[in-house]
Formats: C-alpha cells, sequence, structure tokens
C-alpha cells in the first residue's frame, strides 16, 4: 500500500519558542480527520519558521 501525503497549505512565521507547542496540538487533536501539520526553521532565515498542513 501507497502514503501519498499532500501539501495543503504553507506559510512563513516569524519564529516563536512556543510554536512547537501549537503544532503538536494540532497533530493530536486533527489526525483523526487526515491531517498533519508541520513546523521546520526557513533554511535561508533562521528567524522565521515555515509552517505545513499536509493531508495524509
Amino acid at each position: 500500500m501507497e502514503s501519498k501525503i499532500e501539501v495543503l497549505s504553507t506559510v512563513t512565521v516569524e519564529n516563536n519558542g512556543d510554536l512547537y507547542k501549537l503544532v503538536d496540538t494540532l497533530n493530536r487533536t486533527l489526525k483523526r480527520e487526515n491531517l498533519m501539520f508541520g513546523l521546520a526553521l526557513d533554511a535561508e532565515d533562521q528567524s522565521k519558521a515555515v509552517f505545513t498542513i499536509y493531508r495524509t
């Protein structure tokens, strides 16, 4: 069985030490809706974070 992950939306925001808490809460709450959330530092600007929403 092949798993497909679709990117629904991506946004770059100011990095904040608590952003991971939001991503964790969203993942725990909405996993049954086949949604997954990701957070990564921007490769070009470490003061920015890239927030991505996926459909699994």
